[in-house]
């Protein structure tokens, strides 16, 4: 007996929940043939404004947890992914259009980037810290610490990012502490969502990621002006119009944020994009007389 196929709904993730956009709009996600795929959500501003809310609510619940922990959750994404590579690459070679091959070498470069960042967790402060060599009895330390909520506008490339440059954006953001609010690829956002579903069952709590799907052009002006977000990754960003970014960047400013400019394709892991969203926390401390 023949049955109906069950296809999968595609909404937004805020705050570990998975909502309909607010505004109850859709926009149709096609392969590169023009066939279609799926109905996505189109995040509204309302849902930005919602998605930092619920960054801003996790974000001191993350940053307190230890950074050997965070790295085992970064750590526990990866095997997940693993366990779902076919779902994964299914969904790129629909989108994207690309082979099987392609498709599985992205999968495997991003199962790949979260064991990387999850390996630097407890390690990157040994680098962006030091002792400070001071006149005087004390000791004087330079710690990393999380800067808070980060926005990020994921690689928007049609091929070979939809699922490793959300990734690249997120991992070297989370992993020291903050929260984020990521807008995904919008031609190609199926892999994000289900990303977002791997989070949820991985022991990333509620609001550490926020996963928008939708209109870089829309949402990104309304991220890098809002007051309670105190860093931009403008990473996907060079493919808005002519200009857009520096905009972008004028806008985040005027709050003070500390601001990343786009790249081409997936950014590269790196320890710089993990320092990149930490803020240098000095302590002075008398030393003991003796």
């Amino acid at each position: 007996m023949s049955r109906l196929s069950v296809p999968k709904t595609y909404k937004l993730a805020i705050g570990g929940a998975f909502p309909r956009s607010e505004s109850g709009r859709t926009y149709v996600v096609t392969a590169p043939s023009g066939e279609f795929i799926a109905n996505a959500s189109l995040a509204s501003r309302k849902d930005a404004r919602d998605a930092v809310v619920a960054a801003r609510g996790a974000q001191p619940k993350w940053a307190g947890a230890t950074a050997y922990n965070r790295g085992q959750v970064l750590y526990r994404i990866a095997e997940l992914l693993e366990g779902r590579r076919a779902q994964f690459v299914d969904e790129i070679v629909q989108s994207e259009g690309v082979t099987a091959t392609a498709a599985g070498a992205q999968v495997d470069a991003t199962i790949d980037l979260w064991v990387w960042y999850a390996g630097w967790a407890d390690k990157y402060a040994q680098l962006a810290g030091n002792g400070n060599p001071v006149s005087g009895p004390y000791f004087n330390l330079s710690v990393p610490d999380a800067t808070g909520v980060v926005a990020a506008i994921a690689p928007q490339d049609s091929t070979g990012v939809s699922l490793l440059g959300l990734a690249a954006v997120v991992a070297p953001i989370v992993l020291s502490g903050n929260t984020v609010v990521v807008v995904a690829n919008e031609a190609a956002p199926l892999s994000a969502i289900s990303l977002a579903e791997v989070l949820a069952t991985s022991d990333v709590p509620g609001g550490v990621v926020n996963v928008l799907t939708g209109s870089p052009a829309e949402l990104a002006p309304w991220l890098a002006s809002h007051a309670d977000v105190n860093a931009l990754d403008l990473a996907g960003a060079g493919s808005l119009a002519d200009g857009a970014w520096v905009d972008l960047q004028i806008s985040a400013a005027e709050t003070l944020k500390r601001v990343l400019p786009p790249v081409e394709g997936a950014p590269a892991p790196s320890l710089e994009r993990i320092t990149a969203f930490v803020e240098t926390k000095t302590v002075w401390h008398t030393k003991a007389m003796l």
